[in-house]
């Protein structure tokens, strides 16, 4: 984005009459490129009467959505040169073992290939003997109580199969249970309230709508379907639709299983304030901008090293990004000045493009457009913060590799999202945040700083002219050894800033003590592993061989995380 703020600025066939109605094309699904799907739905167990009803479903949707229907309970059809024709295989209600293993292997090779399924309902209730189908489909049918209503949360709310759905969707279906639970090996979508109808023997945590990669294609399933009536709901007509745009490959989703986030934004704004003009309204929650350019940061917690994930839609040409890595305050400035801003514009400059690092990275644009959906639909962001690294993935695709080398700004600090102006329309859901267990908060006081042996860092003989070497010497309380860290920037002891010598990288360069300067030379960053890295040149503050004798020189060696590169910071 532009930067933020600056000073100048019978029954059957009369269900498929009813049915005959199509859910109106979204101009996004409007714009797909033609393809093709195959919807299978041979039984060889029960038999679901809505079959007949889902797969001219499946035909409606498709002529109002560009892709061609094959429909066939044919198992033949399963042979690598005929799936090749397909972007999509639905499962429609199939039960039993379905497929030979010839046809087996033909339809792992097509999936392991790029194809695409769609596992409906039943789809959970066959082939329990071939494992491969049991990884791709998520779960197995377990069992299931009688049809009733219930209440589906929504828990993800950018893939294009729930985008449109409320938080609580009220239905009627069949309510499958699993014979184990999915959640880790899958990217839940919605989930089951058990409180809200009868039977239900998961708990409080029954997911009933997933998606996944496996291998090179990717599966979409959902426990809906199993009646006739599901294919007259608009809400699941466009369910259904949103699956099949995205085994077809047609829409991109994060599909990565997720677990562990704690939840920023989710339609609650306790902890966030505005900073600048302008604002966001909170609605369906949902945050979408309006007028002015500002700054909507999470002020109630800084963060250090954590996963942060987000989701986006642009209006269409539209202009905001994601900061992160700055200091309170309530000058939007503050998060240009001392910050890094992670773009969302997919139509600027290189390095001010969706996915750039603004102003100094651009993202591998080849990656991000093969992984941006279009103004219009939803995205997500993940910002990966590792110390002084911050990778970027959209959708699930990472776009970008960032090593921040300026001693004025951090990574680790505030977050917060961009109202970049009147025109720019951005909406954002679902804003949540994992910290990375394992990791220690940058310190920050006054102190020793202890190392191999349990030796402390030292001026050697408390000299404080520049260039003093700096060893390890025997713990003694004096005030050689007592230093000031500054998270992710300075350590200093006696007035003076812990230095690389002219700023080189060679390994075995000499640490010593300097006049502080802000340089890159002087900053130095805390890593979860115990290591004290300059970013600067990216290499780690090291005692020379190893060696724990007092007045052991420290200097600069490639980070390597043994006993002689490991501190303990105040």
């Amino acid at each position: 984005m532009r930067r933020l703020l600056r000073p100048v600025l019978g029954v059957a066939t009369a269900a498929l009459a009813v049915l005959a109605c199509t859910t109106p094309a979204s101009p996004a699904s409007a714009a797909d490129t033609p393809y093709d799907v195959l919807v299978f739905s041979k039984t060889a167990g029960f038999r679901h009467d809505s079959i007949a009803v889902g797969t001219q479903t499946i035909r409606d949707l498709g002529a109002a959505n560009n892709f061609t229907v094959t429909a066939t309970e044919d198992a033949a059809a399963f042979t690598s040169g005929n799936l090749a024709q397909y972007e999509a295989v639905v499962f429609l209600n199939t039960t039993g073992d379905v497929l030979n293993a010839t046809q087996q292997t033909a339809f792992e090779s097509y999936v392991n290939s790029g194809g695409g399924f769609v596992g409906v309902h039943a789809a959970a209730d066959t082939e329990y003997g071939w494992s491969y189908y049991g990884n791709l489909v998520g779960a197995y049918f377990r069992s299931h109580p009688a049809i009733q209503q219930a209440t589906v949360r929504v828990e993800n709310r950018a893939h294009a199969a729930t985008a449109h759905l409320p938080q609580n969707w009220v239905r009627t279906d069949e309510w499958y249970d699993f014979q184990a639970n999915p959640r880790a090996n899958v990217r839940v979508l919605a989930n089951l309230n058990e409180a809200t109808y009868s039977g239900g023997v998961m708990g409080a945590d029954h997911p009933i709508a997933w998606c996944k990669t496996v291998n090179g294609g990717r599966s979409f399933y959902t426990g809906g379907g199993h009646t006739q009536a599901s294919y007259a709901e608009p809400a699941f007509r466009a369910h259904l639709l949103g699956g099949i745009r995205y085994a077809a490959g047609r829409t991109k989703a994060d599909c990565r299983p997720e677990t562990g986030y704690t939840t920023l934004y989710n339609g609650s704004t306790t902890g966030w304030s505005q900073a600048g003009p302008g604002s966001f309204t909170n609605s369906d929650a949902t945050l979408s901008s309006v007028g002015g350019m500002g700054l909507f940061w999470y002020s109630a917690k800084q963060f250090t090293n954590y996963s942060l994930k987000l989701d986006w839609r642009l209006a269409g040409d539209d202009n905001s990004g994601v900061f992160i890595g700055f200091p309170p305050s309530s000058d939007p400035n503050s998060a240009v000045n001392n910050g890094y801003e992670v773009q969302i514009d997919p139509t600027d400059t290189a390095d001010r493009t969706t996915g750039a690092v603004y102003g100094f990275k651009s993202a591998d644009i080849a990656a991000r457009d093969a992984a941006l959906n279009p103004p219009g639909e939803w995205n997500t962001y993940e910002l990966l913060v590792e110390g002084e690294r911050l990778q970027v993935f959209l959708n699930g695709v990472k776009i970008n590799d960032f090593t921040n080398t300026d001693p004025v700004r951090s990574l680790p600090g505030h977050i917060g999202i961009q109202n970049h102006g009147t025109g720019d329309d951005v909406s954002f859901r679902n804003i949540r945040i994992k910290e990375l267990g394992g990791t220690n908060p940058p310190p920050t006081g006054t102190g020793r700083i202890t190392g191999l042996a349990g030796k402390c860092l030292d001026v050697r003989n408390a000299a404080t002219a520049d260039g003093t070497q700096i060893q390890i010497y025997t713990c003694n309380g004096s005030a050689a050894q007592t230093w000031s860290v500054t998270p992710n920037s300075t350590v200093r002891a006696l007035g003076k800033c812990l230095d690389v010598n002219a700023g080189a990288s060679a390994d075995g360069t000499k640490i010593q003590l300097w006049t502080c300067n802000g340089s890159g030379a002087q900053n130095w960053s805390a890593q979860s592993n115990g290591t004290l890295r300059n970013p600067l040149t990216g290499k780690c503050l090291d005692v020379s061989n190893n060696s724990s004798a007092d007045g052991q020189a420290v200097h600069l060696w490639t980070c390597h995380t043994g006993a002689n590169q490991r501190w303990i910071l105040p």
